[in-house]
């Protein structure tokens, strides 16, 4: 019998032991991080509302309680059960029965109303039929993203249920040495922005966190290939952390399934749905401009399917030796802080990913306060010395006068944007400006994956800020519903329409325009010099929007109905930047992060910026708080212990 399966059996005598008599324990398994527990009894399970928080207290695991088989009603007879229980108000859209586990999958509009206060009806669901709920939200703009995703998931259970047990297994192993270290190895993103990717590893476990592309550089890849990753073999990787879904995080993380790896991804549920819609676009760009994709769709779906998604805030164990908590990072829809705490007591890293300390308009501020941590691994894209935004009300003001100016004109406003993140922002915006009669009612076309990532925003308002979730919730309320949003669903024809009606705002991806719908909007207005062309997000060094932002007037485009035959364009039309807009932190939003942690960290690497950023900021750093700070290049390998 191997370590693991007498550890369940000690676990089975332990549950044994503390629960009623009268209650029956059929099997225990581990499923990824959680101990899932099979009763014949899970009427009685339901009945003790504090029985399994009892259990996962005195054995410091999450636990899952499902039916055995012969414990279940009949569907049929379940789902007329179940809808009886659910207040009608919930809008409840779908039942789907999953015998082989005894879970109910309900789909709703108001998932609140199906838990009920503090899973007071879920309980009920159980005790009436024994079938375990899991409940999801109906989107409230349809998404065809989460509808894929979801069924996908559904086709799969029975190959994602013997995933999760071999993960599970693995998590749970005996440890196999006695030595005490820690290192974090620099595979991208030191003295550059984009291609995150670092690993964190320790006698027992090696962890890939972020795997992504760099912007406006092709063929410049993290350095996967060196024995610290997967130099050794793909099956060296034990769990892979993605702390949210831009592309200069997620592009290449399939790219590691086509090498092998067969562990675990953890993110959050939304950074998994948006990190399946934007490497699909990302190998959709590369066929249309006639490059070689580094994976296929099939390695994306790999992807998804070993994708474990976790909550903020919970404490999850991903290894023998490591524990995992991921908290808001203000960024982006499901971006995380992700807080790695090793061994006994042992170290504590923090890796930022991208953050936004301030509230905004999308999202509360990221969380800065954790038990511990010795070393903070940090972004700073905005760290230099001079790089302070905007006050997002000076930054609204701002974008508010070029639209009044831009209408008056007669023109039109085109602005390029990433569809996750600063078009959702920008769209509160105008939403509001054109309520309150600050701009002039008109229509804002979104062309590209905005819609679609607009309808994945929707699905998730948990990870909103308070206020707007709020608004979310309330289908008359929900400012993305908007009658002035118009999806560009009908390609050139729709663009060609709209370039010769009246003023209206265009926001369009790419947000850098490195490709994409922006280069039609740009033929199709750029000559026009009553129009202007409005920059809100971070323009990476080598793109075509940075060389925009800096004066070219003369732009390439390519005509890709013609053979994608090159040509050059001449840009008319008026250029402004607005600051404040970014999902980053500025420089005095990154040194108030570390500021007001307590304790702060002993150890700051800065990552994730320019060479000047990166070193004015760790200077900085390190002349006001004391504290040691680094600027590591690529490929540094860091020590602690």
């Amino acid at each position: 019998m191997s370590q693991v399966d007498k550890q369940l059996e000690n676990l089975k005598a332990e549950i044994e032991q503390e629960i009623p008599n009268d209650i029956t324990v059929t099997d225990v398994k581990y499923e990824g991080p959680e101990l899932v527990v099979y009763t014949r009894d899970p009427k009685r399970f339901a009945g003790d509302g504090d029985l399994i928080r009892r259990l996962a207290s005195k054995l410091r695991k999450r636990i899952t309680v499902r039916p055995d088989p012969s414990a279940l009603s009949p569907p049929a007879e379940a789902e007329a059960a179940v809808r009886a229980v659910i207040p009608e108000e919930a809008g409840v859209t779908d039942l789907d029965f999953h015998q082989d586990t005894g879970e109910v999958v309900i789909e709703a509009q108001k998932p609140g109303m199906v838990i009920g206060r503090r899973g007071s009806t879920l309980r009920e669901i159980t005790q009436e039929v024994g079938w375990t709920p899991e409940v999801v939200r109906t989107p409230p703009i349809e998404s065809s993203t989460v509808s894929n995703v979801r069924n996908f998931l559904k086709n799969e259970r029975e190959e994602r249920r013997d995933i999760l047990e071999r993960v599970g297994r693995q998590i749970h192993r005996e440890e196999l040495s006695d030595d005490e270290w820690v290192r974090i190895t620099t595979l991208g993103c030191c003295r550059e922005v984009g291609r995150a990717a670092f690993i964190l590893s320790t006698p027992e476990t090696r962890i890939l966190i972020d795997c992504g592309d760099k912007p406006g550089a092709e063929g410049e890849v993290p350095y996967l290939q060196v024995p610290e990753a997967l130099g050794a073999g793909a099956a060296t990787i034990d769990a892979v952390v993605l702390t949210h879904a831009h592309l200069d995080h997620s592009a290449l993380l399939p790219l590691i399934f086509k090498y092998g790896y067969d562990g675990p991804v953890y993110t959050t549920e939304p950074s998994r749905d948006l990190m399946g819609l934007l490497t699909l676009d990302y190998l959709d760009v590369a066929a249309k401009e006639g490059r070689t994709p580094p994976y296929e769709s099939t390695q994306v779906r790999e992807t998804i399917k070993h994708t474990i998604p976790l909550e903020y805030g919970d404490v999850t164990d991903i290894a023998p030796d490591i524990k995992l908590t991921f908290h808001n990072a203000g960024h982006i829809l499901g971006s995380a802080v992700t807080h790695f705490h090793i061994g006994d007591g042992l170290y504590n890293v923090a890796f930022s990913g991208d953050i936004h300390y301030d509230d905004t308009r999308l999202f509360n501020g990221a969380v800065n306060d954790f038990p511990r941590v010795e070393t903070l691994v940090l972004e700073s894209t905005y760290g230099g010395r001079n790089d302070y935004q905007t006050d997002q009300d000076d930054s609204e003001k701002a974008l508010k006068r070029v639209i009044n100016e831009t209408y008056d004109q007669g023109g039109k406003v085109v602005i390029p944007a990433f569809a996750v993140g600063r078009s959702q922002e920008i769209m509160l915006v105008l939403e509001e400006a054109m309520r309150s009669g600050d701009i002039p009612e008109m229509p804002v076309h979104l062309d590209g994956m905005i819609w679609e990532a607009t309808a994945i925003h929707t699905t998730y308002p948990e990870y909103l800020r308070d206020e707007l979730r709020d608004r979310i919730f309330h289908d008359d309320e929900n400012p993305f519903l908007a009658e002035q949003f118009n999806h560009i669903d009908a390609g050139e024809d729709e663009r060609q329409e709209v370039a010769d009606g009246d003023q209206c705002v265009i926001l369009s991806t790419s947000g850098m325009i490195e490709g994409g719908p922006i280069m039609s909007w740009l033929r199709h207005i750029g000559p026009d010099p009553n129009s202007n062309l409005v920059f809100v997000g971070y323009q990476a060094q080598g793109t075509l929007g940075r060389r925009i932002q800096n004066g070219w007037d003369e732009i390439p485009v390519s005509d890709w109905g013609n053979g994608g035959r090159g040509d050059t364009l001449s840009l008319n039309m008026g250029v402004e930047t607005v600051d404040g807009f970014s999902g980053h932190a500025d420089r005095q939003g990154l040194e108030n992060f570390v500021k007001t942690m307590n304790p702060r960290p002993e150890k700051v690497l800065c990552v994730h910026g320019d060479e000047r950023s990166v070193q004015d900021l760790s200077s900085a750093l390190y002349h006001d708080y004391n504290m040691r700070t680094f600027a590591p290049k690529n490929l540094e390998t860091f020590r602690f212990k």
